[in-house]
């Protein structure tokens, strides 16, 4: 019991060393992530249609 006491105490000072974004800097960084995976899944879609197409292609023959 006492090492998870410890354990818990030790997290505790490490948080307040821990240095928060500021809001500005989190809005900003949710964007570029939002955004690049917006690209990602548009991307993924577009291949993922072309590959199933070509396949298709390939068995109907």
């Amino acid at each position: 019991m006492g090492q998870i006491i410890q354990f818990l105490r030790e997290v505790k000072i490490e948080l307040i060393k821990v240095t928060w974004p500021k809001r500005d800097e989190l809005l900003g960084s949710t964007t570029v992530v939002l955004i690049l995976s917006l690209i990602l899944s548009i991307f993924i879609g577009i291949a993922d249609t072309i590959i199933s197409r070509v396949v298709i292609f390939i068995l109907a023959r």
